[in-house]
């Protein structure tokens, strides 16, 4: 029986030609991402600001969000955020911190109430605090540092260093551009979104080591190949298996965004960006990285270090 091929084993594209292409558009997309960064800002969501969100159905299907907006500002919480969401009739509210601790978030959920009841479900109804939210900020930040040090480690004593710098180059790509479609997007940045990233920085990993493992191999065995085309040659020999773990993961994410709600529907938009962009750096940036590194040397000097250990297992298993 035939197994399944997505793509041809005699594929023999020119991926490191193309950095001269890749190169450039990451650059300046990392230089947009910066930009909005220090000007935009993410759209944090209340995990982080502190508020109350308010989803609602209207009862009747149609809505009218003019009349909501102006009604919901005339509750005395400031100017709310109002809009549309998912299938028709559902909408959110967003009112900002309000001072006086618990108790005045609280009323803004029971004046909401009073005003909406009627004519609308509620759906979801949540409620942060300043002090839970500074909280989730500082625990957020310091589990997505922590967790890219982490990796970062392991890549750093999993390969040569030419092949460590590069993933490591590579992992790094794969976040700014994470960071910069929320930026982009205005998608909301929560709980769920340090999550979406964290997977995105596993993928990518996942991704890079399949590609540098390859590398590896093959720099035993063909010792006169010019590194361009062994780079080639180690991206296409493991292009069928990207194709069809990118494929799949990618049907799944988007059967998600459509079928899946929308209590992860942002989720999943990230995901599925990151499936693109983690399979798009494996192959145009963090392998063409190696073209700069000297990795024919640092091949050579593995297979001695492996030579040198099967020798004093030889001589200790004579002893």
């Amino acid at each position: 029986m035939r197994l399944l091929r997505i793509v041809p084993d005699n594929t023999r594209f020119k991926f490191v030609w193309f950095r001269r292409f890749s190169y450039p558009l990451s650059a300046a997309y990392s230089i947009l991402v910066i930009t909005l960064f220090l000007t935009v800002g993410l759209n944090f969501g209340i995990d982080f600001k502190g508020g109350t969100l308010i989803e609602m159905q209207s009862k009747a299907g149609a809505v009218d969000i003019a009349q909501i907006r102006h009604t919901a500002n005339g509750l005395g919480f400031g100017e709310a955020e109002v809009q549309e969401f998912g299938t028709a009739g559902e909408v959110s509210m967003r009112f900002g911190m309000q001072p006086g601790g618990e108790t005045a978030q609280q009323a803004v959920v029971v004046k909401a109430r009073d005003a909406f009841a009627s004519q609308y479900e509620f759906r979801r109804v949540e409620t942060v605090g300043p002090r839970v939210s500074g909280e989730l900020v500082q625990a957020g930040t310091l589990g997505v540092v922590l967790a890219i040090v982490g990796v970062l480690i392991y890549l750093w004593f999993r390969f040569e260093m030419p092949l460590a710098i590069g993933a490591i180059l590579g992992t790094l790509h794969d976040i700014v551009l994470t960071i910069g479609f929320f930026l982009i997007t205005q998608l909301e940045f929560n709980l769920t979104s340090i999550a979406a990233i964290l997977t995105i920085v596993g993928y990518s990993l996942n991704e890079t080591v399949v590609v540098f493992d390859r590398t590896r191999e093959l720099l035993r065995r063909y010792k006169t190949m010019p590194v361009a085309e062994l780079l080639d040659l180690s991206v296409n020999s493991t292009l069928s298996r990207t194709a069809m773990t990118a494929t799949t993961t990618f049907l799944s994410l988007l059967a998600l965004v459509l079928f899946g709600g929308t209590a992860i529907e942002g989720f999943a938009l990230v995901m599925l960006f990151g499936v693109v962009v983690c399979t798009y750096s494996a192959m145009f940036i963090s392998t063409p990285v190696l073209l700069y590194m000297d990795v024919r040397s640092a091949g050579a000097r593995e297979e001695a270090q492996e030579a040198a250990r099967a020798k004093a297992s030889a001589a200790k298993a004579k002893a």
